[in-house]
């Protein structure tokens, strides 16, 4: 029996039900399922809360990375920069547009990718530049955005796991590059109840382009001067996500609590020897909790049959990936993510989580180690 989830959606349900329902009932009545007036209010609620002048909705959050790049023109013969590490979709939108991936391997402490290293990959071929805000902490964006302004070329960040995030100097994810990618999928800190995403940027011109590209590329309607794709955001997800989205900063401050009181319960056990934790930085909105420990595959297994959820983000680097092998990455290319993918170990982090049950965490970590 489960006695720690991984993540516990039916306890913030239980909280919203009553809201959500009303909101549900409320598109159903008005049986506007795509786009409309729901979808228009959160886009609005979105870019305010971002700090940005456009919000588009989209239909998850690798369409919404896609759309950024179709949005810009990137195909065949252009590269594109982003991490060794990260969810599939990272790099699988790149390929999409017939583009080629340039992966660059990740700093030993915050998971994302090494910018100066990406700075430094910059061809006459890159177009676009994809840093990961992954777990929920902010990539370093300064020496990219330079980079970026320098060459020509456009940033476009992938905040699918950092939406409320910030940096050291207060500034919110997916404000900084020139488009920001959202998910919404229901384990995000921000999620809908299925698929879900959004582009966000302060460009007029990217705007309308994702606009007309969420809608097969027609504008007007039947007339296409591109190819776009069914990228929409639903009616329903929008509803949801409205009511959703006020609560935000205070689960971010719970899941940043959390993190905090599971750093001085592996203090207090004595095993921040043998457990590396994820580091501490202000503005950290910790979509997961990912511990390193050299034991990794028997601590799972031990932590299952406790009754304790937890995940592995990510088995296989995506240099590594079998349908990225033609483009000649071997293992030893990326050390650092390599290794993240050998010892990482996601623990429950999610707003909810008791103290009791992050006690009961620590304690069978404790007992798993020896």
């Amino acid at each position: 029996m489960t006695k720690v989830p991984l993540l516990d959606l039916t306890a913030q349900y239980a909280t919203l039900r009553n809201e959500i329902r009303a909101a549900i009932d409320r598109v159903c009545d008005s049986q506007r399922f795509i786009l409309g007036p729901e979808v228009e209010a959160f886009e609005a609620e979105v870019a305010d809360y971002c700090g940005v002048r456009h919000a588009v909705g989209m239909s998850s959050g690798t369409d919404a990375l896609l759309a950024a790049l179709m949005a810009i023109g990137v195909g065949p013969g252009d590269e594109v920069i982003t991490t060794a590490y990260s969810f599939f979709a990272s790099a699988a939108v790149i390929v999409r547009t017939g583009a080629r991936p340039v992966f660059v391997d990740i700093e030993p402490e915050s998971f994302n990718m090494d910018a100066r290293a990406a700075a430094d990959m910059i061809t006459p071929r890159t177009r676009a530049i994809i840093p990961v805000h992954l777990y929920g902490r902010m990539a370093e964006m300064y020496p990219l955005t330079e980079a970026a302004r320098k060459h020509g070329i456009t940033v476009i960040e992938d905040a699918a796991q950092a939406l409320s995030a910030r940096d050291a100097d207060g500034r919110m994810a997916g404000a900084l590059g020139n488009m920001g990618c959202f998910s919404f999928f229901p384990t995000k800190n921000l999620g809908g109840f299925g698929d879900g995403g959004m582009t966000v940027t302060d460009d007029d011109v990217q705007a309308g382009m994702l606009r007309v590209i969420r809608m097969q590329g027609g504008a007007p309607k039947y007339h296409h001067k591109v190819v776009g794709g069914n990228f929409r955001l639903d009616a329903l997800q929008a509803a949801v996500l409205r009511v959703k989205l006020p609560h935000l900063d205070r689960w971010s401050k719970k899941r940043r609590a959390n993190a905090e009181r599971y750093r001085a319960l592996f203090a207090e056990a004595g095993l921040t020897d043998r457990v590396r934790l994820p580091e501490d930085v202000p503005g950290h909105v910790y979509n997961q909790f990912v511990i390193r420990v050299p034991e990794r595959d028997a601590l799972r297994n031990h932590l299952t049959e406790k009754g304790i959820g937890t995940e592995i983000y990510y088995p296989i680097p995506l240099h590594l990936q079998e349908c990225f092998k033609e483009l000649g990455y071997k293992k030893g290319d990326f050390p650092v993510a390599e290794a993240l993918a050998r010892h990482s170990l996601a623990l429950p982090i999610f707003p909810e989580l008791t103290d009791e049950q992050q006690a009961y965490v620590v304690q069978a970590i404790g007992e798993g180690l020896g």
